[in-house]
């Protein structure tokens, strides 16, 4: 991938998360945007980056390039569903398991003190919201002299804390009001989020600049089609926030309408929290059995497959920071009945049929129409669809290049206002695995 920047600059680029989800079979977004950021700068020259990780000790240090790489491949051909992707699994472990115990020892600090004290600029992106709550191992990265570029993906813990875990909203406005203190430059994956974030914003010396990056949508290989009855696919975790309950709910109403006739409905996601109505419906309600079915974390290659013989993306979601499942259905042909929210209306256009997620009758309606072979609707939004264009990675980094370079302004280095300080204390050189795996999983 070629690099846009007018003036030369070292990057600092966070890979914490990949570590933290070395053993996972399949992907979250947030998980899939680090490695796009992983796979730009591994084709970068090796000069122009180094590759950190927080610490156990509270600290972010290098880590091997060649360890990066390995677990990035790894993970590639895990994630895309190959022949290997239990062997690959097998193998990121074992690179995280390296890489626990490099941190744990303490080592790479020298190289990116090193990194920090050469003649380049250094920027520290964050593209995850891995650590973005600690705001002073950051801080001391700024005052060695590094730009702190985060990415924010979405402020919904923060704006509608009745669908987050507990603890997670505190933890969100920690990372929050580092970005408000801290960063040089924000990246967002929306203007709905950019929105969202603007009056957390708030400090003496105005805000920084936050710059709209698109997140890119790469089409996997797909597998072969399926040839059951019509169905409906939804892609997501099952929490209050997707709004399955009005999916289920629907299902069952057509059930009993037109039984064995009713269409299909595939989920696909894991089961995440706070959801027992709806669990409750998937295991207990028995009209729903054989009609919806529910099939846990699935590979990019078998989502995209489903995703291409489905009827519709059905997406009710009641708030969104991007909502990349609607960005890979169109980006594979498929239509979408979705959420009239601002987050989705920025990535469809105007090609999805937007509905109100508490509107029943509104999605009954259109999941009937769209069942139909002959729908006149579906046909329609085809021909919208057809001059949609889907978002490319290419186009993300130019943005973020050009954030950069705004950063910069072709200047390539300032006075250092202090070396990294390293503990007086002497550190141990092991923690237990379950103490690394704490602060890094």
């Amino acid at each position: 991938m070629i690099l846009h920047l007018a003036a030369p600059l070292h990057i600092l680029l966070d890979v914490s998360r990949l570590l933290s989800v070395a053993g996972a079979a399949t992907p979250s977004g947030i998980d899939r945007v680090e490695a796009a950021y992983v796979a730009r700068w591994l084709d970068a020259d090796p000069a122009r980056c180094t590759f950190v990780a927080y610490s156990p000790w509270g600290y972010f240090t290098a880590l091997p390039r060649g360890a990066v790489a390995r677990l990035h491949a790894a993970l590639a051909e895990v994630w895309a569903g190959g022949d290997r992707g239990d062997e690959m699994r097998a193998v990121a472990r074992r690179i995280r398991r390296s890489c626990i115990a490099w941190l744990c020892a303490g080592r790479g600090r020298d190289r990116l003190e090193k990194a920090l004290a050469g003649p380049e600029r250094c920027a520290f992106l964050l593209v995850s919201h891995k650590a973005m709550e600690k705001q002073e191992p950051i801080a001391r990265l700024r005052r060695a002299g590094a730009l702190f570029v985060p990415l924010v993906h979405d402020l919904i813990p923060a704006t509608h804390p009745e669908y987050a875990r507990p603890g997670v909203t505190q933890q969100h406005l920690r990372r929050l009001a580092t970005v408000s203190a801290l960063a040089d430059g924000i990246i967002v994956n929306s203007t709905a989020t950019a929105d969202a974030l603007r009056p957390h914003l708030v400090r003496r010396d105005g805000p920084p600049p936050v710059r709209v990056a698109v997140l890119g949508v790469t089409l996997p290989e797909v597998s072969a089609e399926t040839s059951e009855p019509p169905y409906f696919i939804a892609v997501g975790t099952i929490e209050p926030r997707k709004n399955h309950l009005l999916l289920l709910h629907l299902w069952r109403d057509l059930a009993e309408r037109y039984g064995p006739a009713t269409p299909r409905l595939r989920l696909i996601g894991k089961r995440g929290w706070e959801n027992e109505n709806v669990l409750d419906l998937l295991e207990r309600c028995t009209v729903l059995r054989g009609l919806v079915t529910e099939t846990g974390n699935l590979t990019d290659r078998h989502v995209a497959g489903l995703l291409r013989g489905a009827r519709a993306l059905l997406f009710p979601s009641f708030a969104e920071g991007y909502g990349l499942p609607l960005a890979e259905a169109l980006a594979l042909g498929t239509p979408a009945i979705c959420s009239n929210i601002p987050a989705l209306r920025e990535v469809g256009g105007n090609v999805p049929e937007y509905l109100d997620p508490l509107d029943g009758a509104a999605w009954r309606q259109r999941v009937l129409d769209f069942a139909r072979p002959d729908s006149r609707a579906r046909e329609t939004q085809l021909k919208r669809l057809a001059l949609w264009r889907r978002p490319l990675w290419e186009d993300h980094f130019a943005e973020v290049d050009g954030l950069l370079d705004e950063l910069t302004g072709g200047r390539t280095a300032r006075p250092r206002l202090e070396a990294m300080t390293r503990r007086t204390v002497a550190e141990p050189v092991a923690l237990t695995a379950a103490a690394c795996d704490a602060v890094l999983g």
